[in-house]
């Protein structure tokens, strides 16, 4: 009797490893659904995807502060770079996105329509990873949008395994999303909560050692962890 209510006690632990899973679940699709509405005006994309990240690395990977403070404290602080970056991005994914389209429709018609078609797909998925990067260091770091895009060059060229492996996830939940929309529900949050676990790493070679303990320093160095 005794084992079988060490067991029941246990099961509904709010700490129980299923009910932290659970807790962390809902955040991703509480997050997820959050990030799609603000992401409506298009111009917000930027701040939007730099809060994804922030949120979700902060609230839901290390349990600091309360997830929707800390998404909308993020999207407030960095709107303007975040806005910028996102514009930037944008009109220039778009504008290969339309390219591409071209060379495509023109193959048997314009002459070296296939090389054009190639070369507008390399700059297309370079954009792409330079994008995966610049809004977590947007995130994070203290910078100009011209310091950050050089950034992101540099770490998505530096750190290319985990680039790839980061542009693979962004394609597959894109597919996901388009194939079955109701997935916006929760692969948004959930593919930067995977892709955190690479990018973190990287940070980490880029950030200062820690101070010391947050007990002594006062400083809560969640980022570190």
């Amino acid at each position: 009797m005794r084992e079988i209510g060490l067991t029941m006690s246990n099961l509904f632990n709010l700490d129980n490893g299923f009910f932290v899973a659970l807790g962390k679940l809902c955040d991703i699709l509480m997050l997820s659904i959050v990030w799609t509405l603000v992401c409506i005006p298009i111009i917000t994309i930027g701040p939007a995807n730099t809060a994804l990240y922030y949120a979700t690395v902060k609230s839901i990977r290390r349990d600091r502060g309360y997830l929707f403070r800390e998404f909308f404290g993020s999207f407030k602080s960095n709107f303007k770079r975040g806005a910028i970056t996102g514009i930037i991005f944008t009109f220039f994914t778009l504008f290969l996105v339309f390219d591409m389209l071209w060379a495509w429709t023109n193959m048997s018609r314009v002459k070296n329509s296939s090389l054009f078609l190639g070369i507008f797909i390399v700059l297309f998925v370079m954009m792409l990873c330079f994008s995966i990067y610049a809004y977590p260091i947007l995130s994070r770091f203290d910078m100009t949008v011209k310091q950050l895009i050089k950034a992101a060059v540099f770490m998505s060229i530096r750190h290319l395994p985990s680039t790839v492996v980061m542009l693979l996830i962004i394609v597959a939940s894109a597919v996901g999303i388009f194939f079955i929309p109701i997935l916006i529900c929760v692969l948004p949050a959930g593919a930067a909560y995977v892709i955190s676990l690479l990018m973190e790493r990287i940070f980490k070679k880029y950030m200062p050692k820690s101070e010391g303990p947050g007990e002594e320093t006062g400083i809560d160095e969640w980022y570190l962890e």
